[in-house]
């Protein structure tokens, strides 16, 4: 467009655009130069031709132009009239305005609706220390068993003990598991029945023996059924003394009422087994010999699991220890698809955020956060240390004032230790348990735990809660 000086209005009327707009009616008495200068209206003039099949869609874009042409028509233009092509201006300069506007306020509004979308190394947090323990958590009860289910091990199977009933999500169908007289006391079987108490079939063929009975589940939309078992291990037979005289006749082997079950991969340690709702299609989702899967959770959505496994060598030392298990995160698809999150160990079991977009995992006083439904995952760790000692210190100072009165005039030996500032309180230990009821807010537990041979020791148990939010984004 040429340049040259706008000559300024002297129209009275020109003072109504604000905020009505133009008086359309009284434009056309205003004198044309007292709107544009000539140079401006020869260019007007030679391009009205073009005016809606090119302003319009540049100014506008194609999306609105259909409706700016129909507004222009609607003015009922003549050509070689100053006013009417300064009306074309003024619409094309308010449109542009408010389209510009427009650009910049989306331009602006970087914030994600919902924490789904936000990457996992794009997340701020907020730690609130030693909070009341989150009610919204949910406690499953592993001993809580279907009665029908029960009724029918008292009456039909009293040499087998039924340890566990797992419903299916939709209630139709339940899974039992029972410890038989010659499996030894960690492992079990599992069978399926009905609602009603009705058995239906065995699960577990032969040759396997299920361990990690809390580890039994569902999938949340209730297609498919997962467990932890290894190659089971049967007794071998003594051999017959040569003194004993062998039977003149051999027994007839009666017929077998275990069900006939197709060949399925089995390793010496322990792997995680998938099967269909109705127990079929039984095969390993894992299958890496020499690991241990102790324990994982499907995400809530059904795309993938979360699980921790160590090496044989690892568990037993720690086993030694009479320390929790401690594995390395991954992340396992239905088709048997791994992806190791982190090469560090973890005793607390990770977690899914509830929209299973990301896994939480604890690495001591660390929370690290891991991108689950990417194809570019990202992580974040979140370090918490100093911020948890000094919780401690905080938290010991109030237990010691809480004390009786009586108390405080003890001798040193006997009095609370305030701790100072330098030195680590006792009530300082690493994280044990993670919950994500929703996506901002993760609780994390701390705790010291020890599996002695006869108890736990389990002491400091103490809630914090990590309020999670987008970073602030920086406008470029």
């Amino acid at each position: 467009m040429p340049n040259g000086p706008v000559a300024t209005a002297s129209c009275s009327d020109l003072e109504s655009y604000y905020p009505d707009g133009f008086p359309l009616g009284k434009l056309a008495q205003c004198p044309a130069e007292n709107l544009i200068d000539n140079q401006l209206l020869a260019f007007l003039s030679s391009s009205r031709r073009g005016a809606r099949s090119v302003l319009i869609p540049i100014v506008i874009g194609n999306r609105n132009a259909e409706s700016a042409t129909s507004i222009i028509s609607s003015l009922h233009l003549c050509s070689g009239t100053k006013a009417t092509t300064s009306i074309i201006l003024t619409i094309l300069t308010t449109l542009a305005w408010a389209t510009g506007c427009k650009s910049s306020i989306e331009r602006q509004n970087v914030h994600p609706r919902v924490l789904r979308d936000v990457p996992a190394q794009r997340l701020a947090y907020r730690l609130e220390p030693d909070i009341t323990p989150p009610a919204e958590l949910k406690l499953d009860d592993l001993s809580d068993k279907v009665a029908s289910i029960q009724n029918d091990f008292s009456a039909r199977r009293p040499d087998e003990a039924l340890l566990r009933t797992v419903p299916s999500p939709d209630g139709q169908r339940v899974l039992a598991l029972y410890g038989t007289e010659d499996a030894p006391s960690s492992a079990f079987r599992i069978d399926m029945y009905d609602a009603d108490g009705k058995f239906l079939r065995n699960l577990i063929p032969p040759d396997l023996s299920c361990v990690f009975p809390e580890t039994v589940s569902w999938s949340p939309d209730g297609n498919h059924i997962n467990f932890i078992a290894h190659k089971r291990v049967m007794p071998s037979p003594s051999p017959t003394p040569l003194s004993e005289s062998l039977p003149d006749t051999l027994p007839i082997p009666s017929a077998s009422v275990a069900p006939a079950f197709p060949a399925v991969a089995s390793f010496d340690t322990e792997q995680i087994y998938i099967c269909n709702r109705d127990g079929y299609d039984l095969k390993p989702l894992t299958s890496r010999e020499g690991l241990i899967y102790f324990y994982f959770a499907w995400a809530p959505d059904n795309h993938a699991l979360v699980a921790l496994a160590c090496k044989e060598a690892e568990w037993n030392a720690r086993e030694k220890q009479f320390k929790l298990p401690a594995g390395r995160p991954r992340l396992i698809t239905p088709d048997g698809t791994e992806r190791l999150l982190d090469d560090q160990l973890t005793e607390a079991l990770p977690v899914w955020s509830p929209d299973s977009s990301k896994v939480a995992a604890a690495f001591e006083t660390d929370v690290a956060l891991y991108d689950a439904a990417t194809n570019s995952p990202t992580q974040a760790r979140l370090p918490l240390r100093d911020t948890l000692i000094a919780a401690s210190i905080s938290y010991e100072l109030k237990t010691a004032r809480k004390k009786p009165e009586s108390k405080k005039n003890d001798n040193s030996a006997n009095s609370p230790h305030t701790p100072s500032p330098s030195s680590v309180p006792a009530s300082f230990n690493p994280i044990i348990r993670l919950e994500w009821p929703s996506p901002d807010k993760l609780y994390v537990q701390t705790a010291y735990v020890r599996l002695m041979p006869n108890e736990a020791i389990n002491t400091f148990q103490r809630w914090h809660l990590l309020v999670l939010s987008a970073q602030a984004a920086v406008l470029k």
